[in-house]
Order: C-alpha cells, then sequence, then structure tokens
C-alpha cells in the first residue's frame, strides 16, 4: 500500500533518501528543506541540495524560515501525510507537528544511538578514533535524537577514510533502510526501543578553530583529525605565518621532536610517531600531490611547523 510521505532535509547526505522514496511506490507529497543561505564569503545565495534536486525533480517545494508560523503549520497539516521522513533537515521540528502524520515522524541518524547525537556524528566518529559507526532509524521526540530506535545498521571505520566518503557510504545505506522501515511501519511490524540515555553522548557542531592541527598529539590523532575535517572546515597547519591545509596523509614510524620536518618529502614529527603529507592546498592555491607542492614551495628538513 502507498504511503503519502513529507519529505524533511537539507544537504547532499538527504538525497540518496529521497531519490529511493522518489523512485518507490510511495507518494512525496511535498519536500521541506533550509531556505538559500549565503555561500562563498557572502557573495552569492546558494539553494540546498535537496532545493536543487527538488526543482531537478519537480517535487512539491518548502523552504520556510520558521515552521513556527500559522501559515506553514496550517500548510503542513492539509497535507495529510501518512508518515513524515526527515534526513538531516538542520531545524529543530516543533513539537506540535508530531501528530500531524499517521505514523508519526521517522529520522535517519548516521551513527550507532545513542552515542553521537547532534550535529556531526561522522565527522566526530572519526576524530574519536571509533571503530565502528552506522545508521539509526528512530522515531522523533521533543529532545534531540533521544527518540526510540527501530533499526540500526553497522560498519567498520576503515581507518583511512575521511568524512565525505564515509558521509556517502552512511547516506547510502540509510536510505535503503528507511524504505525497508516504512514497510514495516505499514504492515504494524515495526517495534520502536528506547535508547539507553545513560550511555548518550553528544556530536557538537564542527567549530573552524578545530581545524588547527597541534604536534604535540600521536600521529594517529592528527590523521583522524585530517580525515575527520576533510572537506570542511579541513585541518591545517601554520608555516611562515602563512596556512596550510592537510588532505590526505599517512602514518609513519618515526620519531622525532613535535612539529619538526624529519625529511625531504614533508615528513612531520609528532608526540608518537610521524605523519607524511600526502595532499596539501596553500591558502588561495589548488590542492596539490606534496611532491607536485614541494617543487615550488621548499619545507626544508629540520624546519619547526607550527
Amino acid at each position: 500500500m502507498s504511503q503519502k510521505i513529507v519529505f524533511m532535509g537539507t544537504p547532499e547526505f538527504s538525497i540518496p533518501t529521497l531519490e529511493i522514496l522518489m523512485e518507490s511506490d510511495h507518494e512525496v507529497s511535498a519536500v521541506f528543506t533550509q531556505p538559500a543561505n549565503k555561500a562563498n564569503r557572502g557573495k552569492k545565495m546558494s539553494p540546498s541540495a535537496v532545493e536543487v534536486f527538488s526543482k531537478k525533480n519537480s517535487l512539491r517545494l518548502r523552504t520556510p524560515n520558521d515552521l513556527n508560523s500559522d501559515d506553514e503549520f496550517d500548510f503542513f497539516k492539509k497535507l495529510n501525510p501518512d508518515i513524515v521522513v526527515v534526513v538531516a533537515y538542520g531545524k529543530i521540528i516543533p513539537k506540535k507537528y508530531f501528530n500531524l502524520a499517521k505514523n508519526g515522524f521517522i529520522n535517519l541518524h548516521a551513527s550507532l544511538l545513542p552515542k553521537w547525537r547532534g550535529a556531526a556524528p561522522i565527522q566526530r566518529s572519526i576524530m574519536n578514533l571509533d571503530k565502528e559507526t552506522g545508521i539509526s532509524i528512530m522515531k522523533i521526540v521533543e529532545e534531540l535524537d533521544a527518540g526510540p530506535v527501530m533499526h540500526q545498521d553497522k560498519i567498520k571505520i576503515n581507518e583511512n577514510i575521511d568524512s565525505l566518503t564515509l558521509s556517502k557510504v552512511l547516506s547510502k545505506l540509510g536510505a535503503k533502510s528507511v524504505l525497508n522501515s516504512i514497510i514495516q511501519i505499514e504492515k504494524g511490524k515495526a517495534v520502536f526501543k528506547e535508547q539507553n540515555h545513560a550511555q548518550a553522548t553528544y556530536a557538537k557542531k564542527i567549530e573552524k578553530n578545530e581545524g588547527q592541527i597541534h604536534w604535540d598529539v600521536s600521529a594517529k590523532k592528527i590523521i583522524a583529525q585530517i580525515n575527520g575535517l576533510n572537506p570542511n572546515p579541513g585541518a591545517w597547519f601554520l608555516y611562515k605565518k602563512e596556512r596550510y591545509k592537510v588532505w590526505k596523509a599517512e602514518l609513519v614510524n618515526s620519531a622525532g621532536e613535535p612539529g619538526r620536518v624529519i625529511d625531504n618529502h614533508l615528513t612531520i614529527s609528532c608526540k608518537e610517531n610521524s605523519i607524511k603529507i600526502l595532499e596539501i592546498q596553500k591558502e588561495g592555491k589548488n590542492r596539490q600531490p606534496v611532491d607536485r607542492f614541494l617543487l615550488g614551495k621548499k619545507i626544508n628538513q629540520g624546519e619547526i611547523i607550527s
């Protein structure tokens, strides 16, 4: 039986779920996404990935600034959805909406709840050196990411994976699970289990200042920082008062003074072991393999990187 679905999502992570719902037997009656915001240092208004996708596929689109307005609430109420699917919408949904869908609101979250509730679960799982992560399908309640869970999928975290790649993997995995979850809800077979709230951890929003590399930690931790913050905001260091973003690095079993360049291939010592930089980008320039970068910008063996 076809379900009448309202979809709420904003970034690229949301697209696989919206796409799989659109191609299913269900009806996507409306799509809600955050309004366009300023990008490129405020020069131009940029629509969300979901807005671009929805317009391309002629979906009924809403970009409200405020869900609390009476007009927006009345519009949503008239949609009379069977179920609402939320994937990284990025706004708090007012409690008064929760009773407007026959089968409630379900949310795809990119962690194994109750671990890493909040805004940046993918980045935090990598930066924390977690061995596994996954997705959770949960019922939305008033408290953020605290609702009962009906389904989870687990995957191992490769120590070389970055947040962009892991996000793509989880978004596709989650899309299939959302569709299967809707089927289970429709059949009355869904079982929602309360989270163990005492075990909850929180993935706070990534701040730009978290990108600076400090060499007095282990190389493994620095590589996790580089991977977790790739592509945004990126991990970086200062050299002669200029900023360099590190896109990719590998661990080297060499030791030395933290921050010291120990060879002519841009291998830098950390508190434990060292990292060899593989891809780098000077601020205002293009991303480069380190060998090509070093042809034009010499960072010599023996120097200290801040």
